[in-house]
C-alpha cells in the first residue's frame, strides 16, 4: 500500500475517532435507546408537538450514528479490496479502491465539521432571502441566479425547498425571493452565506457586449421550534394585504390573501405569498419575523454586530463577502476566508461545499482553511 493511500486512511482513522468523541458514543447510543422506546409508545401521539420533536431527535441521532458506522465499514471494506487488488495484481482495481479510500478523507471531513454544528439553532431548517441590489436587469438577473444556485445545492443535498414569496423583476429574474430550505442542519450551513455576492460578466442585456458588475444581497435566518421562544408585540407590526402574483390561470388569486409585515422599532420586512388562503399566510410571515428577530439576538449575542451591518447597509461595493468573475477570466474568491476556484460553473450550478466548509472552519476555529483551487 503507498504511503500517500496509508497517510490517508490514518486521517480518516483519526476523524473517526473524533466523530466518536463529539458525538460521546456512550451516551449517545443509550439515549438512542431511550428514544426508541419513547417513540414506540402507541400514547405518544396524543401530544403530536412532543412526538415529532421526539421522531426529530432520533432520525438526527441516528444519521449521525449510521454515518459514522458507515464511513468505518466504507474505509475497511476499501482497505481490504485494495489489498486484495494488490495482491492479484489487478490495476484497474488498485486504481478503483485508491479513488474511494481519497473520497472517504472528503467525506470525513465534512462529518468532523458537521459534528461541530452546535449552535442554538444550527440543526434548524432555515429561510434564505435573495434581494436584487441597483442595476436594473442586470442586478435582478444576478438574483434569479443566486437564488438557483442555492436551491441547486440544497436538492443536492437532500434538503427541501419551499418557495414562500418572489417578485419578479420587470424584463427578467427577480427583485427579491425566499425561500425555505427543510432539513437537518440547513442553518449551520448555511448561515455564512448572510451578506453581498457581487457578479462581473459580459452582461446578456447590453447590446454592446460591455463588461458590468451586479450586486444582490442574501439573508439567511433560522426557522425556530418550540424550544426558542421569541415574543413580538403585535402593536410594533404593520400588516398590509395584497394580491398575490402569479403567471396566471387557476392560480391567480382574487382577494388580498398575500400578506407583508413590516416590525416598525427594527425595520424589518417580511411577506408570504405562498398560500392561497390569507389565514395560512400570516402564520408563515409570524414564524418568518420572529426568524428574523432571533437571527438579530444570535448575531448580537456572537458580537458579530458588522457582519450584521453588512447586511443591511448598502447592496454594492465594499460590502461583498464573495466574487463572482465570469469574464475577463472564470474565478470564484471568498473574501472572508480567501478559499477561491475558477470552476465558477460549477458553483454557480450549487457547489458551493468548499466555502461553507472554510466559512465554518473560520467561525469555529477563528481562521480560514486557506485551501484555493
Amino acid at each position: 500500500m503507498r504511503a500517500e493511500i496509508q497517510a490517508v486512511a490514518e486521517a480518516v482513522e483519526q476523524s473517526l475517532v473524533l466523530l466518536r468523541r463529539h458525538l460521546d458514543w456512550e451516551k449517545s447510543l443509550f439515549r438512542l435507546d431511550e428514544l426508541t422506546a419513547l417513540t414506540e409508545d402507541p400514547n405518544l401521539w396524543n401530544d403530536s408537538d412532543r412526538a415529532q420533536k421526539l421522531l426529530r431527535e432520533k432520525n438526527q441521532l441516528e444519521a449521525s450514528l449510521n454515518g459514522t458506522r458507515q464511513l468505518e465499514r466504507d474505509l475497511k471494506d476499501n482497505l481490504e479490496l485494495l489489498e486484495l487488488a494488490e495482491m492479484e495484481g489487478d490495476q484497474d482495481m488498485v486504481a478503483e479502491a485508491e479513488k474511494a479510500v481519497f473520497s472517504l478523507q472528503d467525506r470525513a471531513a465534512t462529518m468532523e465539521l458537521e459534528s461541530l454544528l452546535s449552535g442554538e439553532a444550527d440543526a434548524n431548517d432555515c429561510y434564505l432571502e435573495v434581494n436584487a441590489g441597483a442595476g436594473g436587469t442586470e442586478a435582478q438577473d444576478w438574483a434569479l441566479i443566486l437564488l438557483r444556485m442555492y436551491t441547486r445545492w440544497a436538492e443536492q443535498h437532500g434538503y427541501k425547498v419551499e418557495m414562500l414569496d418572489e417578485t419578479d423583476g420587470e424584463e427578467a429574474g427577480i427583485k427579491s425571493a425566499t425561500i425555505q430550505i427543510k432539513g437537518h442542519n440547513a442553518y449551520g450551513w448555511l448561515k455564512s452565506e448572510s451578506g453581498v455576492h457581487r457578479l462581473v460578466r459580459i452582461s446578456p442585456f447590453d447590446s454592446q457586449a460591455r463588461r458590468h458588475t451586479s450586486f444582490s444581497s442574501v439573508s439567511v435566518t433560522p426557522v425556530i421550534d418550540d424550544k426558542i421562544n421569541v415574543e413580538i408585540n403585535e402593536k410594533d407590526v404593520k400588516v398590509d394585504t395584497f394580491r398575490a402574483s402569479g403567471a396566471g390561470g387557476q392560480h391567480v388569486n382574487k382577494t388580498d390573501s398575500a400578506v407583508r409585515f413590516t416590525h416598525i422599532p427594527t425595520g424589518i420586512v417580511v411577506s408570504c405569498q405562498q398560500e392561497r388562503s390569507q389565514h395560512k399566510n400570516r402564520a408563515k410571515a409570524w414564524d418568518m419575523l420572529r426568524a428574523r428577530l432571533y437571527e438579530l439576538e444570535l448575531r448580537k449575542r456572537e458580537e458579530a454586530a458588522s457582519a450584521l451591518e453588512a447586511t443591511k447597509t448598502d447592496i454594492g461595493w465594499g460590502h461583498q463577502i464573495r466574487s463572482y468573475v465570469l469574464q475577463p477570466y472564470q474565478m470564484v474568491k471568498d473574501l472572508r476566508t480567501g478559499v477561491e476556484t475558477s470552476d465558477s460553473a460549477g458553483v454557480l450550478n450549487g457547489d458551493l461545499d468548499k466555502f461553507l466548509q472554510a466559512a465554518l472552519a473560520q467561525r469555529l476555529n477563528g481562521h480560514g482553511d486557506g485551501k484555493n483551487e
